[in-house]
């Protein structure tokens, strides 16, 4: 399709004001050292950056899209049923890495990575992939084969640096959630959690 231009006069396209998307969040302990961590790698740069408050720190699993004037109620509806139909049991993870996904020389996030300790993370994201497909959620169900890269972010702006290991981040995933996000409100609104179970449980 050829690009589409706006032109002087003819009204932009409307701004998304909502967010829907899977996450899994580390538990309160971790996400305080999380936080510190974070702290500590801004407080490196000269950067104005501020790091990530401990409770927004997440792993996005699935992005669901962006929406104009409130999240659909359909959508919403179809991502409840593929979460609901998840059978998986706990299990850990690990981030040994701190990765900028900037692109030089313009500013951008840095983020923790990880290797064979996230994969876990990509065997969950692939499920929700085909319960999304199953559950007709539509063009943004993405499949299972799409690149994913099992991310925290730990701040926004951050000029590029080379990718660096740290002292490993663990934690045990127990349950993954749905989350609304008030796009440009730095506000995340947890719409549903599923517990990860044991086989026989």
């Amino acid at each position: 399709m050829p690009e589409q231009f706006w032109l002087p006069g003819l009204e932009a396209p409307p701004t998304p004001t909502d967010g829907l998307f899977f996450a899994v969040f580390p538990d309160a302990n971790t996400a305080a050292g999380i936080s510190k961590l974070a702290q500590r790698l801004c407080a490196e740069t000269r950067a104005r950056s501020k790091p990530l408050a401990a409770a927004r720190l997440h792993v996005t699993l699935q992005h669901l899209g962006n929406f104009v004037g409130g999240l659909p109620q359909a959508r919403v509806d179809a991502a409840m049923k593929a979460a609901a139909s998840i059978r998986m049991e706990p299990f850990s993870v690990e981030f040994d890495t701190v990765v900028s996904f900037a692109s030089k020389p313009r500013p951008g996030p840095l983020v923790l990575t990880g290797g064979e300790g996230v994969v876990g993370l990509h065997r969950l994201h692939d499920a929700l992939c085909r319960e999304l497909q199953n559950a007709d959620f539509g063009e943004h169900a993405a499949p299972a084969a799409v690149d994913y890269t099992p991310h925290v972010t730990l701040a926004y702006g951050m000029p590029w640096a080379a990718a660096r290991p740290i002292e490993p981040v663990c934690w045990n995933v127990r349950e993954f959630a749905l989350v609304h996000s008030l796009l440009g409100r730095t506000r995340h609104v947890l719409l549903a959690r599923w517990p990860l179970a044991d086989h026989g449980s």
